[in-house]
């Protein structure tokens, strides 16, 4: 039997450079709604840029989930994006933002536990240190002092964290075998047909009337946020570890941070800065975590049975 090969050292660094693009267009997320989108409609906003995402790939590969894959569709999508989508809300409008993604940044340490148990994969020293840095440094960048606290939006947005890192690391137990943006866009359409019924019922029909800059915003987070961005992620996580995917979702609040300054003027201060570089030290430690499954040695042929095995040299030793 052939087994697949494993990408090389180069194509790993391709896998997780075109990765890291999704959460940085999602960090873009905040900035497009804030300046694009009518005010108080985010479940409007995730419903579109969901469920015409997803459409639009099912009209480009044509193709529709088989057998099991239809119920594990739904389920991938409800974690991945309708529950974390609707948990997301719940958080945003409970918690000041940078609450949120302070709690937020505790799915790295999920996905490495929930990886141990499903995947097998090892929970190390470097993973809890680059956990234990993240958070450290997610809170200084985006955490204010006078922030304050709310029971259901802490639950709401340790859920969400909860959910997505359940997706990510199913994602990876689960690999379909139809093409990518196939798979994709089965997530995309489950998302958003359970997120519709819930945005009909807390916000109401959509406004009668959108402006240019309305429409702009809807297309950016469909096409560019959704279709694009959640093709690298799924992506990524078909190449590398979930544990390294999952860190690179470290860079979307460093983003959002990053915009902030530079479109909308929004000063930094040095425990912000310190912050930032915290948190790209942790997704940098997590990238360098050796978690590729070692090659699996061939069987012995016959002519070779009962030989005694080649000498060992010291530079074929590996120590974890």
């Amino acid at each position: 039997m052939n087994t697949p090969a494993l990408p090389s050292a180069p194509g790993l660094r391709t896998a997780t450079w075109l990765t890291a693009l999704a959460p940085a267009i999602w960090g873009s997320t905040y900035l497009v709604t804030t300046q694009l989108l009518p005010p108080d409609r985010p479940l409007l906003a995730a419903v579109l840029r969901a469920l015409p995402a997803g459409l639009l790939l099912l009209l480009i590969t044509r193709r529709l989930p088989r057998g099991d894959w239809w119920w594990k569709s739904v389920v991938l999508g409800a974690l991945n994006i309708g529950v974390f989508f609707a948990l997301l809300f719940i958080a945003a409008y409970r918690l000041p933002g940078g609450v949120a993604a302070t709690v937020g940044s505790v799915q790295p340490l999920l996905v490495a536990g929930l990886s141990a148990v499903l995947l097998g994969q090892r929970l190390t020293l470097r993973t809890l240190l680059a956990c234990v840095t993240g958070i450290a440094g997610v809170a200084m960048l985006v955490l204010r002092a006078d922030a304050r606290l709310d029971a259901l939006g802490i639950a709401a947005a340790l859920g969400g964290a909860v959910v997505m890192a359940s997706g990510v690391v199913l994602s990876k137990r689960w690999t379909s075998p139809a093409p990518l943006l196939a798979t994709t866009g089965w997530q995309l359409v489950a998302g958003g047909l359970l997120l519709l019924p819930v945005a009909l019922f807390v916000e109401g029909p959509p406004p009668a009337a959108l402006s240019t800059e309305n429409l702009i915003g809807y297309v950016y987070l469909s096409v560019i946020g959704a279709a694009l961005a959640y093709t690298l992620w799924f992506r990524g996580i078909r190449t590398l570890s979930p544990t390294k995917v999952t860190f690179l979702g470290l860079l979307s609040p460093l983003v959002a941070a990053s915009l902030g300054w530079i479109a909308l003027g929004q000063q930094l201060t040095v425990p912000q800065l310190l912050g930032g570089a915290l948190t790209l030290a942790a997704v940098t430690l997590a990238q360098l975590h050796p978690s590729r499954p070692a090659p699996s040695r061939p069987a012995p042929s016959r002519a070779s049975a009962g030989r005694p095995a080649p000498p060992v040299s010291a530079g074929q030793i590996r120590i974890h």
